[in-house]
């Protein structure tokens, strides 16, 4: 235990020692893993607008006001024996009107016009949700059967048909973010090179100038190990100093961020809620990364250039 936490101490005292050279790994280190934590950005907020483009796009099923309660049910059931379809909401005649009121409750002249009627004029609904936008247009093209045409306005259909398609196609392209994708890519694999190199530099300079130390140090019985010790310990200093800056610098970013977020998503607390309930496995791999990073420049700096 003494002998541990000597070399505990000696590794403090060498990264105080190279203190420019320290700062400057521990930057990198941020950096790089800035660049990691950058893909999991781009991979949340794809994620996000998948899911909020499926969540918002439905097909409404219109019927004619003619249509039966019998007529109502046998397309439904005819809708809920297709695997794709993952729930189906129906509305009334009454409760199709009062939506249609409270969406027109700032126009006078249309709720008057629907009074002057007398009678409901509008049919019942039938609002489906399939799993991937795609699916919508199989269960379009399976009610345009001659059984349906005066049960279906068909009308509605070629509206919705147009907006399907156009909504498929950016759902298909929200996560294709190559460019992005590639350049982040390929600043984090430059920020470990530099981050490799520096660990290295950063040892070597630190062996040089303690040369006549750790001469000393094998003439008075020190083992290989104890020599090793502090360069070990240093990687693991910069790897812990790295991961804690950037977490919470990710944290307090998060935070800012999320209200701009909230805007475009309309759901408060995305970034950092995905933040706080993977905080355990995300430190717990990107420290692992970067230590073996580390000690992987270290044990080579200490091969190439300590000789006990």
């Amino acid at each position: 235990m003494y002998s541990l936490l000597r070399i505990v101490k000696f590794a403090f005292q060498d990264v105080i020692r190279n203190i420019s050279l320290s700062l400057m790994t521990i930057l990198i280190l941020v950096l790089m893993l800035f660049s990691i934590n950058t893909l999991i950005v781009i991979r949340i907020l794809t994620d996000e607008a998948t899911k909020l483009v499926k969540e918002q796009i439905d097909v409404s099923i219109f019927f004619g006001y003619q249509a039966t309660d019998e007529d109502i049910q046998e397309v439904r059931g005819y809708i809920a024996q297709f695997p794709e379809v993952v729930s189906s909401e129906y509305f009334t005649r009454e409760q199709v009107l009062e939506q249609f009121r409270a969406e027109h409750a700032d126009n006078p002249d249309i709720i008057a016009s629907v009074d002057e009627l007398g009678e409901n004029p509008l049919g019942s609904t039938l609002v489906v949700k399939t799993r991937e936008p795609r699916d919508y247009q199989k269960i379009i093209d399976a009610l345009r059967v001659p059984e349906y045409e005066n049960i279906i306005e068909a009308k509605t259909f070629g509206d919705t048909e147009a907006a399907i398609g156009r909504i498929d196609t950016i759902t298909t392209q929200v996560g294709r973010f190559t460019v992005a994708l590639t350049i982040t890519v390929a600043l984090t694999i430059l920020f470990a090179a530099i981050a490799f190199l520096i660990i290295l530099n950063t040892i070597r300079v630190s062996i040089y100038t303690q040369r006549t130390e750790i001469s000393i140090k094998k003439l008075v019985g020190a083992t290989n190990w104890f020599v090793r010790g502090p360069y070990l310990v240093e990687a693991l200093v910069f790897s812990s100093v790295s991961v804690a800056i950037t977490s919470g610098l990710l944290y307090f970013g998060f935070r800012f961020l999320d209200p701009y977020v909230t805007v475009v998503f309309e759901r408060p607390g995305i970034l950092t809620g995905y933040f706080l309930s993977n905080i355990l496995f995300l430190l717990v791999i990107q420290f692992g990364a970067v230590l073996i990073l580390t000690t992987l420049s270290t044990l080579l700096a200490m091969r190439r250039y300590l000789r006990v």
